[in-house]
C-alpha cells in the first residue's frame, strides 16, 4: 500500500509529526536508523509549553511518570550574581504549565515511538534513508536500507524531514549552510549532587556556558558550551579538555565539587547552522533538519514538536486539496518563522550576534 506521508526520522519532530497526521487517517510510514530505546545527545529539558503538545500528542501521562519537575531556571553570572525565574503567570500570559521537565531522551524517545506505533504508523526501526527520489519540480520519495542491508524505494505524495542535524534529505537537496555561530556541546552526567532546589541551572562565564538539569534524583543532565576552535584540537581528548575547562568556570567548579561524572563524555558541533527553504515540492523539513541555532534557551526538544504540529497541519491542508507543490506548502514556511524567529532574536541578542 503507498502511504500518503513519508516521515524519514522517528525523534520527537518526527514521531510527533507521525503521530498528528495518523490521528487525522493519513497512511505515514515513518523511517529510522536507530533502534529504539536509544540514548541521544541532549539537554533533556521541556519548557513549560512541551507539555500542551505532548497532552495533544496522548503521551503526557507517560512522561510525567519518567520526568523530573523543574520550578524555574537559576542563572549564574560570572561575578558570582544569580538570578533565579520561576515558572508563574506573567501578566497576560499563563503557561500550560507553571514548571518544566526534565527527562532522558532515550525514554521520551520511546514513549513517542511506541504512540505512533499504537496509531497504525508504520515504524520501521534500522531504516537508514540514502537518498532523495527526485521527480521534476517535486520529490516523491526516498531510497533507503533495511535492517537486512536490502535496497528500499519508498513513494508517496509527501515527505517530511524530521532526521536531525545531519539530515539526508536536506543534504540531498542541497539545502544545508553553514552559520557564523561556531560552537560545540559536550555532554555527560553527574551524580551525587544535590537536588538544587528543583530548578534547572545556568552557568555563564563568556565564552563558554554550562547547564544542569536534574533528571533523576541525585544524578544530573551536565552539559558544556564552548567555541568549535577551542574543542576542536582535543578531539582525541576531550575527557581532559572537558575537566579542565569546567575547574576554568570558578562557580560550576564549586557546584561541582563532590559530585562524579558518571557518563563519558560526548561532544556535537558545530551547533549552529541554516537550512534554505526547499526548491522542491513534496517535501517538509522539521526539527533540527530545518535548521538549528544554539541550545541556550533550552527549547530545541519544544521547536521539535511545535514544528510537527505546524507541519502536520500544513500536509493535512495539502493532502486534502492533492496539491502538495512548492506553493501549497510554504505556507508551513511562514508559519515556522512566525512561531521562532523571536526567539532566535533573543538568542542573538544575548549572544552578541545582533
Amino acid at each position: 500500500m503507498t502511504p500518503d506521508v513519508i516521515v524519514v526520522g522517528a525523534g520527537p519532530a518526527g514521531a510527533a509529526t507521525a503521530i498528528l497526521l495518523a490521528e487525522q487517517g493519513l497512511r505515514v510510514v515513518a523511517l529510522d536508523r536507530a533502534r529504539f530505546p536509544r540514548p541521544r545527545i541532549c539537554g533533556e529539558y521541556l519548557s513549560p509549553e512541551a507539555p500542551r503538545l505532548l497532552d495533544r500528542l496522548g503521551v503526557l501521562k507517560a512522561v510525567d511518570a519518567a520526568a523530573t519537575p523543574l520550578g524555574g531556571m537559576r542563572i549564574t553570572a560570572p561575578d558570582g550574581t544569580r538570578l533565579t525565574g520561576a515558572y508563574r503567570p506573567v501578566g497576560a500570559y499563563r503557561p500550560y504549565r507553571e514548571h518544566a521537565l526534565a527527562i532522558p531522551r532515550a525514554a521520551l524517545d520511546a514513549l513517542l515511538v511506541e504512540r505512533a506505533r499504537a496509531l497504525g504508523v508504520d515504524v520501521r526501526e534500522e531504516t537508514r534513508v540514502t537518498d532523495v527520489a527526485v521527480e521534476g519540480a517535486r520529490v516523491t520519495g526516498v531510497e533507503a536500507v533495511d535492517r537486512d542491508r536490502r535496497a528500499l524505494s519508498l513513494r508517496a505524495p509527501l515527505v517530511v524531514a524530521a532526521d536531525g542535524r545531519a539530515s539526508v534529505v536536506a543534504g540531498r537537496l542541497g539545502l544545508r549552510r553553514p552559520h557564523r555561530l561556531r560552537r560545540m556541546a559536550l555532554v555527560t552526567y553527574v551524580e551525587g549532587l544535590d537536588d538544587g532546589a528543583g530548578l534547572g541551572e545556568i552557568f555563564v562565564d563568556p565564552p563558554d556556558y554550562s547547564i544542569l538539569n536534574p533528571v533523576a534524583p541525585g544524578r544530573a543532565n551536565l552539559s558544556l558550551v564552548v567555541p568549535l576552535a577551542h574543542a576542536a584540537p582535543w578531539s582525541a581528548r576531550l575527557e581532559a579538555f572537558f575537566a579542565a575547562r569546567v575547574r576554568q568556570l570558578p562557580h560550576l567548579a564549586r557546584r561541582l565539587a563532590g559530585a562524579t561524572r558518571v557518563a563519558p563524555v560526548q561532544a556535537l558541533g558545530p551547533l549552529a547552522y541554516t537550512v534554505a527553504p526547499p526548491r522542491h515540492g513534496g517535501v517538509l523539513l522539521v526539527g533540527d533538519a530545518a535548521g538549528f541555532y544554539d541550545p541556550f534557551t533550552g527549547e530545541g526538544i519544544f521547536t521539535a514538536l511545535r514544528s510537527a504540529e505546524l507541519a502536520a497541519e500544513a500536509a493535512r491542508r495539502a493532502l486534502e486539496r492533492g496539491d502538495c507543490s512548492r506553493e501549497a506548502l510554504a505556507g508551513f514556511g511562514r508559519a515556522r518563522h512566525a512561531a521562532f524567529a523571536g526567539k532566535a532574536r533573543l538568542t542573538g541578542a544575548l549572544l552578541g550576534l545582533r
